[in-house]
C-alpha cells in the first residue's frame, strides 16, 4: 500500500474542492477535480463542469499551459481514475501521456466499466499510478454515480421535515411550514444537486408542489418524477408545468397531460407501481442522485423495498403532539424492535432554528 505524504493529501483536498464545483451540473457524469503539481507547487487545476465539456484533467492541462507552465514531469492529483475510453470527449489517459505527466494519484478507481482501466493504460506508458488517497471522501462526493454504475440505480436521498416529535403535518394535512425558511432553502440546495426529484400522487393532490429549485442559483432543473398508479395527476398540476416530468404508473395515463411529459408503466404483480423497477429505469436514464419528497405511504413503500439509501431530516424545535392528530413520516409501526431500520449518522448541523440530520441506511458494506 502506498504511503501518501501530507503534501499528497493537501493536493488531493484541493482536487476534491474543485470537484465540488460540478456538484449541481456534472450529471450524469461524475464530479471530478484535478490538480497538476511540479516541484511541490501547483501549476494547473480544473474540474468537470457538465457532460460534453472537457474533463477535469484536460482543463487542468489547459490551465497550466495558459499560465506558461509546462506539465512535463508533473504529478496529476485526480479525484477519479482517468478515463480510458472515447465518449463525448477523447480519453484523458492519452492527454496525460502526451503532456508528459509522470505520476497520477487518483482517489478512487472508476466504477464505470466502459471508462475503467485508465490506470493500466498509464502504467503501460511508464507512468507511476497510485490509487486510494482520500477514497472515502471521493466516494461520498459521487455516491450517485457509483450507485448507478455498480447497482444500476440512483442513490436515493429521502427528505423529511418534521416536528421534534416526528410529525410531518397535522391530521388535516396542513404542513406549511413546520421548518423555517433557512431549512427550506437548504432543502432546495439538495434538490439542485439531484438529477431528479420524486414524489407521489398523494402529495401532488394534497399540496400541488412545484418541486423545482428556487431561491438559489442553478443552471438546470432536475427531472420531476411522479409515482401515480392510476394516472390521476391533474393536467394542471404545477409539477407538470415545465414539461420536464416523468409520470410512472401501473398502466393509467392521461392524454390531457402537457406536451413533453413522459410516461412509463411499470406495474408489479399486485397492480401497483414497481418501485424497484422504477429505480432501475431511472438508472438507465442517467439519474445518479434521486431526491425524494413524498408522503408517508410512498416513503414507507420505498423503505420497505430497500430503495432508500439516505435520510435528510430537518427537525423543527416544536411539538405537535397527539399522534391521532399528526402525520408521521412513515406509516404504521413495528411489531418487533428487531425490525427497526438501522442508520449511520453522517452529519448533524444547525440550519437556522432547525436541525439537519444526514443519515445513511446501514447495510453490510457500511
Amino acid at each position: 500500500m502506498t504511503a501518501f505524504s501530507d503534501a499528497d493529501r493537501a493536493f488531493m483536498t484541493r482536487a476534491l474542492a474543485l470537484a465540488e464545483r460540478g456538484v449541481d451540473t456534472a450529471t450524469p457524469n461524475p464530479r471530478v477535480g484535478c490538480v497538476l503539481v511540479r516541484d511541490g507547487a501547483m501549476i494547473g487545476e480544473g474540474f468537470h463542469a457538465r457532460a460534453g465539456d472537457a474533463h477535469a484533467e484536460i482543463n487542468a492541462l489547459v490551465d497550466a499551459k495558459s499560465q506558461g507552465n509546462d506539465p512535463r514531469g508533473s504529478t496529476a492529483y485526480v479525484t477519479l481514475e482517468p478515463c480510458n475510453h472515447t465518449g463525448r470527449t477523447p480519453p484523458c489517459t492519452g492527454a496525460l501521456i502526451t503532456a508528459g505527466v509522470v505520476r497520477v494519484v487518483a482517489a478512487m478507481a472508476d466504477p464505470n466499466p466502459h471508462a475503467a482501466h485508465g490506470a493500466a493504460r498509464l502504467r503501460e506508458a511508464g507512468m507511476a499510478v497510485d490509487i486510494g488517497l482520500m477514497e472515502p471522501e471521493a466516494r461520498a462526493l459521487n455516491r450517485g454515480f457509483v450507485s448507478r454504475m455498480t447497482r444500476r440505480r440512483p442513490w436515493v436521498r429521502m427528505k423529511i421535515a418534521s416536528s421534534l416529535d416526528g410529525r410531518t403535518a397535522l391530521g388535516s394535512g396542513e404542513s406549511q411550514w413546520i421548518t423555517g425558511e433557512e431549512a427550506r432553502l437548504d432543502g432546495h440546495r439538495f434538490r439542485a444537486r439531484a438529477c431528479a426529484v420524486l414524489t407521489g400522487i398523494g402529495t401532488v393532490k394534497a399540496d400541488d408542489p412545484q418541486l423545482t429549485v428556487r431561491g438559489i442559483e442553478t443552471s438546470r432543473q432536475p427531472l420531476i418524477v411522479i409515482v401515480d398508479r392510476r394516472g390521476e395527476t391533474p393536467p394542471t398540476a404545477r409539477a407538470l408545468a415545465s414539461g420536464n416530468a416523468l409520470v410512472v404508473t401501473a398502466g393509467g395515463t392521461n392524454a390531457a397531460w402537457p406536451k413533453g411529459v413522459a410516461t412509463i408503466a411499470l406495474p408489479d404483480a399486485e397492480g401497483r407501481v414497481d418501485l424497484v423497477a422504477t429505480m432501475h429505469e431511472l438508472g438507465t436514464r442517467g439519474i445518479n442522485e434521486l431526491h425524494v419528497e413524498a408522503g408517508a405511504g410512498l416513503n414507507g413503500a420505498l423503505l420497505a423495498a430497500g430503495m432508500v439509501d439516505e435520510l435528510l431530516v430537518y427537525l423543527a424545535p416544536c411539538v405537535i403532539g397527539d399522534p391521532a392528530r399528526g402525520v408521521a413520516a412513515f406509516p404504521g409501526g413495528l411489531a418487533h424492535l428487531a425490525d427497526r431500520v438501522p442508520l449511520v449518522v453522517d452529519d448533524i448541523a444547525r440550519v437556522g432554528d432547525d436541525l439537519r440530520i444526514q443519515a445513511r441506511v446501514a447495510r453490510r458494506e457500511d
